[in-house]
């Protein structure tokens, strides 16, 4: 009587864990969040340089100077710049940027696409050339293409992000001409296409813009390649350590033992079994890529939130560093989540163990 009603019953449960780990994952990230307001503030005030010394500029009188000070409330105890930091907070209001006259969430917004962007096209360029490798290389441990995907490891690891950059610049578009110059999302001679998603990509697509396509996809190549480049390293190591482990087990001898193409053992039966560690791997790669991302952006002139951070820290303006660290921290959050997310779908033990 019961039977044909089996499969929606589990279907709710498995939709009701999921949505319990959810919930327990946002609960367990509130306190961090609370610390990263709080730390940035305080290492934001302690980092050396006065905002009021810099925009007063080097001919103000002590007494303009001070003005500055007054009128930047930085002449308030710090605990009740915190305070005040913290209802602004509460109603969405991340501060205004003093170098730019404009506030922080705005600017955010409108250059965190390019730094996504870049961070993403970097991240699957890697997955695209990594996961085989280290899957080929698994399956064909100490031949060319193992030793090959060792020196590719130790190059990525070895290799500054931004001295990876600018070899690509110098070989790429110096030496050979081949690339255009590194000055941003697009060339001088194109025009941004309608802004829909803030995807270059996406949006010159959805326009019907092949020409702005192109010229967004050439000026993405060098950027995203060093990325790619620097994240090579951990993906292809771990999807090799990973396989390697679940090829020696019994049941892929079995599904070899029983006929099975090699193609069906390795990628249906092996690699699945294999993904959970690399899904941690790629989470924390597109962490590390957040934190590149700042260098990448300096050298080829991107204007994403990476770069606008390093101008705003160079002039101590406080805002938009306290903006780009708490953005900072709620992707971390949502990839977190997002990855537990995976992990559940993958392996339904985990939803039951959260």
């Amino acid at each position: 009587m019961g039977g044909p009603d089996r499969p929606g019953h589990d279907d709710h449960n498995e939709r009701r864990e999921m949505l319990t780990m959810i919930v327990k994952r946002l609960a367990m990230a509130i306190p961090s969040l609370i610390g990263v307001v709080v730390v940035t503030f305080l290492l934001t005030r302690a980092l050396p340089g006065d905002p009021a010394v810099y925009f007063a500029g080097p001919a103000a009188t002590p007494q303009a100077i001070q003005q500055v000070r007054v009128n930047l409330g930085l002449d308030k105890p710090l605990i009740e710049q915190f305070g005040r930091y913290v209802v602004d907070l509460a109603h969405g209001n991340l501060g205004t940027s003093l170098t730019t006259g404009q506030p922080v969430a705005t600017e955010l917004r409108n250059r965190l696409p390019a730094s996504a962007e870049l961070t993403l096209l970097g991240l699957i360029v890697s997955i695209v050339i990594a996961v085989p490798l280290g899957i080929v290389a698994a399956t064909k441990p100490n031949s060319l293409i193992d030793q090959a995907c060792r020196v590719i490891s130790t190059a990525g690891v070895s290799l500054p992000v931004f001295f990876t950059g600018l070899i690509l610049v110098y070989v790429f578009y110096y030496l050979l001409g081949w690339a255009p110059a590194p000055l941003g999302r697009l060339d001088v001679f194109y025009t941004e296409p309608p802004h829909v998603t803030g995807f270059y990509l996406i949006d010159s697509l959805i326009a019907g813009d092949p020409g702005t396509f192109m010229a967004s996809l050439k000026q993405l190549i060098l950027p995203a390649l060093t990325l790619a480049i620097f994240s090579l390293a951990p993906i292809t190591r771990m999807t090799r350590a990973s396989m390697l482990a679940v090829l020696s087990s019994d049941f892929v001898r079995t599904a070899r033992a029983s006929g099975l193409s090699a193609y069906t053992v390795i990628i249906t039966y092996a690699f699945r079994n294999a993904m959970l560690p690399v899904i941690t791997t790629l989470g924390m790669v597109f962490s590390f890529l957040l934190g590149a991302n700042v260098l990448v952006e300096k050298v080829f002139a991107w204007p994403g939130i990476g770069s606008y951070a390093v101008e705003a820290l160079l002039a101590s303006d406080f805002a938009p560093v306290q903006g780009f660290v708490l953005t900072m921290a709620v992707m971390y959050v949502m990839l977190n989540l997002l990855i537990d997310i995976l992990y559940g779908l993958i392996d339904p033990r985990v939803r039951l163990e959260a």
